[in-house]
């Protein structure tokens, strides 16, 4: 509980109890700076330190739309404890590159949490934001969607821990946000910044909602209102009186990756809607060599729902193809030891060897 007695601050920003600040850090990356965006809103009362970032990846539009119009709309005087939103968390990536990678040095940013402030430019900026923004917060929530080149469906993701009160908490803001779907990682392992705030005892979450990149109002909407949701069901917001929507859970049963350089051609929908079920062995695709039109087929290696999906032509081995999901229940939990995650292609950001 954040007592609001004294101001918020992160670098050279600074939030007086009851006002909202906005502004740019600089954060030394070594070969370079990079300025990240901040709304820091310090309420009236006290209440959770809740942080949240967007922009972690580049071509993921929706949820830097989102935070952006939910930094407008707060108002310190509705909120007890404090809030700092990070729109664009990863600057070379949103506005240089457009990827998971980084363009200054090829790094997936989500993939080095807590980083290293001794490394390359993209561990010391994993390094930056861990310390000066997540690892001072209660509660973190980061934001993705499905990028340019992928199609995904809506879910919710967070990190068993082993410890009840934490989980139990964790599990009760990812139920919090509205959306049907939430994906249980088995263990905090992994250089995913909500996996490194979870072994930090921070309740984190991975809040995918959007596919393709594609920017919309209604999407952004929608998010804002599952963040305004959580937000209430933290406490950071006063309650409306509304029930928590129901939710299925679900754990990586496997993932699918590429195992040769062509054309991928699907078999499964691109409508995020019905990217439907399959069985263990069912065609998932073809990778076509532009060249000679030799064919390689890429099969299901379990079962599984596929909650995202390849939607980009070109393909090289190691790139993420699709990722299955099994509904979390005692059978699957008696065979947990059988499942894999999804491996380190350039899927979700649940897509770790280690779930």
């Amino acid at each position: 509980m954040t007592m609001n007695d004294t101001a918020l601050s992160v670098g050279t920003l600074v939030a007086e109890p009851g006002t909202k600040a906005r502004g740019h850090v600089p954060a030394d990356l070594g070969t370079l700076t990079a300025d990240i965006p901040l709304t820091l809103v310090n309420g009236t009362r006290p209440g959770p330190r809740v942080v949240i970032t967007a922009g972690v990846h580049g071509g993921e539009f929706p949820p830097i739309d989102a935070v952006v119009r939910l930094a407008d709309e707060l108002e310190p005087s509705a909120v007890h404890g404090q809030v700092i939103i990070c729109p664009v968390a990863n600057p070379p990536a949103v506005y240089r590159g457009r990827l998971n990678i980084s363009p200054v040095d090829g790094v997936n940013l989500n993939r080095v949490f807590p980083g290293d402030p001794a490394g390359g430019p993209t561990e010391r900026l994993a390094a930056w934001l861990f310390t000066y923004l997540v690892d001072g917060a209660d509660v973190y929530i980061d934001l993705h969607c499905g990028g340019i080149d992928q199609v995904l469906r809506d879910f919710v993701g967070y990190r068993l821990t082993g410890d009840p009160d934490l989980d139990k908490a964790t599990a009760e803001l990812a139920g919090s946000f509205g959306i049907e779907d939430v994906i249980i990682g088995l263990t905090p392992e992994g250089g995913n910044s909500h996996a490194a705030a979870a072994r930090r005892g921070i309740s984190a979450v991975l809040v995918e909602v959007g596919q393709l990149g594609q920017r919309d109002e209604a999407t952004a909407l929608r998010r804002v209102d599952g963040l305004l949701t959580a937000l209430r069901h933290l406490g950071v917001l006063d309650q409306d009186g509304s029930a928590p929507a129901p939710i299925r859970e679900w754990v990586w049963s496997a993932g699918v990756t590429a195992e040769a350089t062509g054309l991928w051609y699907p078999e499964f929908s691109f409508d995020a809607d019905i990217i439907g079920e399959v069985a263990e062995g069912d065609l998932l695709g073809r990778i076509i060599d532009p060249t000679d039109g030799r064919e390689h087929t890429v099969h299901a290696p379990a079962d599984g729902r596929i909650f995202y999906g390849m939607h980009g032509l070109t393909v090289a081995p190691g790139t993420e193809l699709a990722a299955l999901a099994v509904p979390w229940d005692a059978d699957t939990a008696a065979r947990a030891d059988t499942l894999r995650a999804p491996g380190l292609g350039a899927g979700s950001d649940e897509a770790d060897p280690r779930p």
